[in-house]
Order: structure tokens, then C-alpha cells, then sequence
């Protein structure tokens, strides 16, 4: 970089109260970031690199912002926020052992570039959807406004994240909470090729602000002065009167969106426009105007820096390469927890299956002292199944927290809780609104702990099923989608006993679990149930029935369903397996009574094709073929939405088919 004439400086600069010390470490703050740039772009056309995505121009923003904010203060950065990353001085050869695959970066060769966090240094990296670090922002600031610690958190988006649905509900969240949350918007007038223009149709930004009763404000971008001294000032306040903030900083990307993409549909004019807005060049220049920094100095940093820089990547590129162990890839997918069994002492009663799961979340809410519980209507109206009916006056709103119609961003609330070591439970109202929130569970919950070893401790509960004529929108039972994603476990009692010490277990597991609670089950089934608390543990299914010709294997309503079809039929002598969870799957027990009957047959609720039956079926014909007498056996609802009126639903349904497939696979 190239230092131009004091007389070229084009941007003002007010350096109000700040002492030189502030100014000179802003001003390295900003250099050693373009230094690091300048050496990435020469290592990526040599081929030593495989992408960049380039902050070249917008260094004031990441350096302001990060130095306006404590240490220990949560700052969540994009991919062009280098500047974040090393103010809060992370070691260089760590950084580019991250960006090289190698095992003392942070992911330990499984993510790349700044798909990273980093608890040691206060910092949540961004996944490529953009959009869910803002509601996880959400979430820690929650943490700070629940543990009173009169902190802040910075979370970071492009013009372009802010099209995406993730940043009108995180701004809406944290509007309705008063969450203490620096929103950072930096403008760089391009998402990859798409201009301003095409991508909103307002003039700025922070006018989207005041549709939230959201403070807003317009800096200049390339002004490391401005920057700075603003956000200092808006950290503060919000410190001492909790709120959110959104900022709109206005600046440029001189480089393309990664380096391969080039600048080609950037008129030039535009380009020759904001070189001269070089936020280093000019703040360099304005520094050596004012008889802060010499040439001398300058020229020292950035000796300095090139060395630091030079040696850091012989310490990377001398580091061996990850080597590849099964193991450990299979056992970084889960955060390790070791179930802690806790046996009732007390005397049953019976409960309905919706009375045992609010007793077991009333319970745990009193053992775990800083549990909270999200989702719609559960405060004072209960659930739409009350389940949480007395918990508001119980535990008080701060932990009982009704939300807007938003599931993206509550589920991205409570991995940010978890980032801050705070456990929740999230109410989906219904288990097929699960898909308004797909991508934070599926890429977010699911891949955190793989990545960068950071677990989210959150439980999904979600009513699910059909048999109420509730039509297409509100009968599904969607577990297949869960179980097939490495870093969920997925839990579905069909007991009121299972339920509540299954639940105990969830909310102790600090892993993501998915709890799903059949609705035509709630207030339909009764069982004799300890009234104290007490663990059941995953991976274990329960053996309702036994006998020697054929083994049956289900959960959920489907499990009675198979019941109803034995009390029916007493001749027919079966195991009876309800698998209680689905992830973990208790293969053993499966196998053990295949072996023994030689016959299998999966009965489940949900669609045929790529349901979880599929799965245990080809898992059953790899391992117990030999055991077999005949073919394994399918029944499932039909592959269509599920209908309305009753009798299309019972149509729908495997439950009017399963004696005669049963008897048919008797007869093979």
C-alpha cells in the first residue's frame, strides 16, 4: 500500500478528545488487516489459498466497531470483517491455520475462511446464510439483559443479508425485548453483482429502523474517527439503558465479492470514486498532517507487521496436515454428555400425556434455575395446548417469554442463549411451523459443535400428528427431515411415563433435541406416572410386547395403533417395540428380536417414501438377512398432504392398513 500526499487527503477528520495513543492504535488497528489482505491476494494467485472474500476498503468498520466494544463483550463478524478479528488479537498463525484446514485453527479442518467462533476471544462467526447470526445476536443479548451484566453485542450484515426474512425478525425481536444489540449494516453498495438498487427500495437502510421503534443512524463508513467515536458513544448508552441500535454504515467493496468474481459490472467511475475514500490512505495522511505519526513510525509498523505476517505463515505452513481419524469425526458430531439417571422416589398418579409433560417442564424449570422457555402464546394464555398454563406466575416473564410470530429468529434467540451458556426450550406451536425456522436448526443447531466446538443446548418441543382433522398445515409428523441431520437428536414418546422423564433428559442433554409430542395423544392416553422428577435415557426402546413370530417396530400414536391391533388379534405373538427416540436409534434391541422372530414389519405414521421406516428397513436387511423369513415390511400414511375431513384423513392413514399387512407378512 502506497501512502498518498497529505494533500491528497480528501475525508475530514474530528479528533475530538482522543489521545494520540487512541489515534495510533486505530490507525495499526486498520493497517495490519490490509496488510494480511494484500499478502492473502498474492498467495491466492500463487494457488497456496483457495478463496478470499475481501475487506480491502472497509477496514474502519470492523476496527471501529470492535475497539468501541469490551473485550469480553460478543461481537459476531462476517466474511469481510478481518478487522474484527485481529483487534481482538487472535494469534496470526491460528487464523491462517484456519483459513489452511490445519488442526490449530478453529474448526479443525471442517469449515473455512471465518466460518468460525471463538469463545476465547468473545467472537460468533457466520455461516454462509447470512442472515441467522442476527437473531443469534438476539439470543446473547438476551443473556445479558437475564444475567444483568450491562453488556453489549455487535452483530454484523451486508446490504444484501438485510433482504433476508432472519433480519426483520431479529430487528423485531430485539425491538419488542429491548435487547441491548448493535445492529452494523455495512453498506458496500454490491451483494456479489447486485447493486443497492435492486436489492431495496428505500433510501437508506436505517430508515427500515423506524418501522421497529429502532433508534437509527447513517456513518460514514470509511471514517475510522467517526466510526469509532460514535459506536463508543451508542455502546455506552445502550449499556446503561438496554435497547437495540441499528447503524448503517455507508461504504464500498473495492474487491469482488470473492476474488474470483471480479469487479467487471462496477462502472469504473464508481470505482475511481471511492479509492479516493481509502479510509487507510486518508487517515494516514491526516495523521502525518497532524504531527501524530511520522513516515518513520509508519514505515516501522508495517516492518513490523510483514515480519509478524511472514513468520505466522512459516509457523502455519509448517504445522503437518489434519490427519484423518473416523473416530473423531463420529464423535465431534455430539457435544459428549454423560446421562445422569435420576429414579423417582415418589408415589404415581395417573396423568394424561399433555399433564406429564407440563409437570416435567415445571420440574425442570425448578432444577435448572436459568431455563428459559420461548415460543407463541405460552405466557398467560398457557400454549394453544396449555401445556405451560401457571408458568408465567410460576417463574415470572423474564423465563417464561411469549414471542412474536417469528420461529427463525426464536430458535436463533436460543443458540445465541446457548453461546452464553444459558439452556431454553422453544414451543413450536405446531411442529409443522418448524419450517418458517428450517435453516437455523438444520445448518445452525445441527453443524455448531462439529464446527467449532460450540454446542447449542436447546430443546425443540414440537406437537406434531394427525388424527384431529387438522388438515395439511397442522397433522404433520416431520421427524424424517430431523433424523436425517448429523448434530440433531429427535425424541417422540408415546407415553405419558416415557414423555415426562424423556423430557428430564432432553433439557439435561446438551445437545439440540427435537421433542415431538403427538396432539392426538395429549389428553387421549393415560398412565400411572411418579409425581418427582426422574431421567429416562435416550437410545433405549421399550419393549411393550413380546413373543416369537414377528417383530413390530414404531413410536408415537402409531405405537397404540399396533396395540389396538394385537389386543385385537390375541393368537398373533409379537415384540412390540416403541422406539421412543428415533436419534439416538436403539439398534440392538432391534436386531436382538429380528434374530429371534424372523420377521419384521415398521409401522409409522409419516409418508412412506423417505421416512425413518425406509432406513430401519435396509438396516434390518444388511444385519439380520440371514434371520429373515421373510421381507421386511413397511406400512406407512399415504405419499400425499395430509387431508382434512375424516374420513380422507383415515384414508391417509397407515393405522387402517396395518392389520391386514401384518397378517399378509404372517402368511409369507
Amino acid at each position: 500500500m502506497k501512502i498518498a500526499s497529505a494533500s491528497n487527503q480528501l475525508m475530514e477528520y474530528d479528533k475530538k478528545s482522543l489521545d494520540r495513543k487512541t489515534l495510533i492504535s486505530l490507525y495499526k488497528n486498520m493497517l495490519k488487516p490490509r496488510l494480511i489482505e494484500e499478502k492473502m491476494l498474492i498467495l491466492l494467485r500463487q494457488g497456496k489459498i483457495s478463496k478470499w472474500f475481501s475487506g480491502i476498503g472497509q477496514e474502519a468498520i470492523s476496527v471501529g466497531v470492535t475497539m468501541a466494544l469490551h473485550k469480553d463483550e460478543y461481537i459476531l463478524p462476517m466474511h469481510r470483517n478481518l478487522g474484527v478479528f485481529t483487534t481482538r488479537e487472535i494469534p496470526l498463525y491460528r487464523l491462517f491455520c484456519q483459513w489452511q484446514g490445519k488442526a490449530s485453527g478453529f474448526t479443525k479442518g471442517r469449515d473455512r475462511s471465518f466460518h468460525f467462533g471463538t469463545q476465547e476471544f468473545n467472537i460468533v462467526g457466520m455461516i454462509s446464510h447470512l442472515g441467522p447470526q442476527l437473531g443469534v445476536a438476539d439470543g446473547i443479548a438476551l443473556a445479558n439483559i437475564l444475567k444483568k451484566n450491562n453488556k453489549v453485542a455487535a452483530v454484523f450484515s451486508g446490504e444484501g443479508g438485510t433482504s433476508e426474512g432472519d433480519f426483520h425478525e431479529a430487528l423485531n425481536v430485539a425491538s419488542v425485548w429491548k435487547l441491548p444489540v448493535l445492529f452494523c449494516i455495512e453498506n458496500n453498495g454490491y451483494g456479489l453483482s447486485t447493486p443497492t438498487e435492486e436489492q431495496y427500495n428505500c433510501k437508506h437502510i436505517a430508515d427500515r429502523g423506524k418501522g421497529y421503534g429502532i433508534e437509527s443512524f447513517i456513518l460514514d463508513g470509511n471514517n475510522i474517527i467517526e466510526v469509532y467515536t460514535k459506536v463508543a458513544k451508542l455502546a455506552e448508552s445502550i449499556r446503561k439503558r438496554p435497547r437495540p441500535i441499528l447503524i448503517e454504515f455507508k461504504t464500498f467493496r473495492m474487491r469482488g465479492h470473492e476474488e474470483a468474481s471480479g469487479t467487471k459490472y462496477v462502472p469504473k467511475a464508481l470505482m475511481n470514486e471511492w479509492a479516493t475514500k481509502d479510509p487507510i490512505l486518508n487517515f494516514a495522511n491526516f495523521l502525518f498532517k497532524e504531527r501524530i505519526l511520522t513516515e518513520k513510525e509508519d514505515a516501522i509498523f508495517r516492518t513490523e507487521y510483514i515480519e509478524e505476517i511472514s513468520q505466522s505463515l512459516k509457523k502455519a505452513y509448517a504445522e503437518a496436515d489434519i490427519s484423518v481419524s473416523l473416530s473423531n469425526e463420529l464423535n465431534d458430531v455430539y457435544k459428549p454428555y454423560e446421562y445422569q439417571e435420576v429414579r423417582s422416589k415418589s408415589a404415581k398418579k395417573e396423568l394424561r400425556l399433555v399433564d406429564a409433560i407440563s409437570e416435567g417442564l415445571h420440574q425442570s424449570m425448578t432444577r435448572h434455575k436459568d431455563l428459559i422457555i420461548m415460543g407463541q402464546d405460552i405466557a398467560d394464555y398457557g400454549g394453544v395446548f396449555k401445556v405451560t398454563d401457571g408458568f408465567l406466575k410460576a417463574f415470572g416473564k423474564d423465563r417464561v417469554r411469549n414471542t412474536p410470530i417469528c420461529e427463525s429468529a426464536i430458535i436463533e434467540t436460543a443458540m445465541g442463549l446457548s453461546i452464553s451458556g444459558i439452556k431454553s426450550v422453544v414451543e413450536l406451536q405446531f411442529s409443522d411451523f418448524v419450517t418458517s425456522g428450517f435453516n437455523p436448526v438444520v445448518n445452525y443447531l445441527a453443524k455448531s459443535f462439529y464446527r467449532w466446538n460450540q454446542n447449542a443446548d436447546v430443546v425443540l418441543r414440537m406437537p406434531c400428528g394427525a388424527g384431529v382433522a387438522a388438515g395439511p398445515f397442522h397433522s404433520q409428523t416431520n421427524e424424517a427431515w430431523f433424523t436425517k441431520t448429523p448434530g440433531l437428536k429427535v425424541v417422540y414418546p408415546a407415553f405419558p411415563y416415557d414423555a415426562k422423564g424423556l423430557l428430564a433428559t432432553a433439557i439435561n442433554d446438551p445437545n439440540p433435541v427435537l421433542f415431538f409430542e403427538h396432539k392426538a395423544l395429549y389428553r387421549s392416553i393415560r398412565q400411572e406416572v411418579p409425581t418427582d422428577y426422574y431421567t429416562l435415557p435416550f437410545g433405549k426402546a421399550s419393549l411393550l410386547k413380546t413373543g416369537n413370530k414377528v417383530t413390530i417396530i414404531s413410536y408415537g400414536a402409531a405405537v397404540h395403533w399396533a396395540l389396538e391391533t394385537l389386543n385385537k388379534n390375541p393368537d398373533i405373538s409379537a415384540d412390540l417395540i416403541d422406539l421412543r427416540t428415533l436419534q439416538p436409534l436403539d439398534t440392538e434391541s432391534i436386531y436382538n428380536s429380528v434374530r429371534k422372530t424372523g420377521r419384521a414389519i415398521i409401522l409409522q405414521e409419516d409418508s412412506m417414501f423417505g421416512g425413518i421406516g425406509s432406513d430401519i428397513s435396509a438396516m434390518i436387511m444388511e444385519n439380520c438377512f440371514e434371520a429373515l423369513d421373510a421381507p421386511v415390511k413397511r406400512v406407512a400414511s399415504l405419499d400425499t398432504p395430509i387431508p382434512f375431513i375424516n374420513q380422507l384423513e383415515e384414508q391417509y392413514l397407515s393405522k387402517s392398513r396395518f392389520e391386514s399387512e401384518l397378517k399378509q407378512l404372517l402368511n409369507y
